[in-house]
């Protein structure tokens, strides 16, 4: 009995997520596992009627569950940074997720921006580290509000966080396929205190995997092969500040937002996974939104779990009317409702 804390968030976030919890349902009885979900109103509306946004209370309760489902965090009539700061932060640091994993995956090369390439060139993932770095909100103001301003803001990168992530990106490449590639993704020539730490730390766990073949790449070229030969890509690991800018060129060049998900893992702990495209506020309740990156976000929480044959099925059914029925993975393009996509999952799982 698996227990699933489902927070469907703002905007687009409920529609999305109720076609991820109709796939659930289905997966669930065709692969015999069950599992209880709870709905957890922790959105920018409970924020404007409260004022509240994450407690410690709330962190005690969703300690009690295996995986948090996540629709969208961000609400047009709340300050941005706000929701941001107060849940999604808040979550990843109290439950400790640190690593962010993105699958960067082309499903149909109709969809993809790149000249030529075909699914077979875009197959790689992204091991972001995701508690430390800048967005650890350390830093300060001086002389604020006058022509002398300074502000700081500091990346902040310990040891232990750092080692973590970058044995956590070995051991993905070790298990994922034959290639067998790690590639660092840094700003070593620049940013010398902490790519330092990086770079050493890197090479230091590396003489423990003789079978990881490794190589590293500054964050600017990063992004020129990501757009050029994304088929040089295995694994990446990097920080929380590249890893976010990188990933969503990698949903860009997969296809889009609509077919990007990602999981924000605690691998001793509860982790939480999540289509990575924003609440997308103009899209509410229109029947339009594209719910495959959301549904792919349930194929990651079903795979953390352990049930390896029902996440398979869920991406090969994605993969099979993204092939097969879709004209467009964009919202309102798809030939499709977001209902009528969900359906298609469940009948082709």
């Amino acid at each position: 009995m698996y227990k699933i804390a489902v927070i469907p968030g703002d905007g687009t976030g409920p529609e999305v997520i109720q076609e991820g919890l109709k796939v659930l349902k289905v997966t669930s009885e065709k692969f015999k596992f069950q599992y209880e979900s709870k709905l957890f109103n922790f959105d920018g509306t409970r924020y404007l009627k409260t004022g509240k946004a994450l407690e410690d209370n709330d962190i005690e309760e969703l300690k009690k569950y295996q995986a948090i489902y996540l629709g969208a965090i961000g609400h047009p009539d709340v300050k941005p940074g706000i929701l941001e700061t107060g849940i999604l932060l808040k979550l990843r640091f109290s439950l400790d997720q640190y690593i962010n994993l993105r699958p960067i995956k082309l499903y149909n090369e109709a969809f993809c921006p790149l000249k030529d390439k075909k699914p077979a060139d875009i197959d790689f993932v992204v091991v972001r580290e995701n508690s430390e770095g800048l967005y650890k909100g350390m830093g300060e103001f001086k002389n604020k509000g006058t022509k002398d301003e300074v502000a700081l803001q500091i990346s902040y990168n310990t040891r232990k966080g750092v080692e973590r992530c970058i044995r956590y990106a070995f051991e993905v490449a070790r298990k994922r396929n034959a290639k067998k590639k790690l590639t660092l993704c840094g700003k070593t020539n620049v940013l010398t205190y902490a790519w330092d730490l990086w770079e050493r730390t890197f090479h230091e766990v590396a003489k423990e995997y003789p079978d990881i073949t490794t190589d590293y790449a500054h964050v600017d070229a990063t992004t020129m092969w990501f757009v050029k030969n994304p088929e040089w890509f295995d694994v990446i690991v990097t920080d929380n500040m590249f890893g976010d800018i990188i990933t969503d060129l990698g949903a860009m060049v997969q296809g889009g937002m609509g077919i990007a998900a990602g999981g924000n893992i605690n691998p001793q702990g509860v982790s939480m996974f999540e289509p990575i495209g924003g609440s997308a506020p103009k899209y509410t309740g229109k029947n339009v939104i594209n719910p495959l990156a959301a549904i792919c976000a349930l194929g990651m929480l079903l795979d953390n779990l352990g049930e390896a044959k029902a996440a398979a099925a869920v991406e090969g059914a994605v993969i099979k009317i993204v092939k097969t029925k879709l004209k467009s993975l964009a919202a309102g393009k798809m030939g499709y409702g977001t209902k009528e996509v969900g359906d298609l999952v469940v009948d082709n799982l």
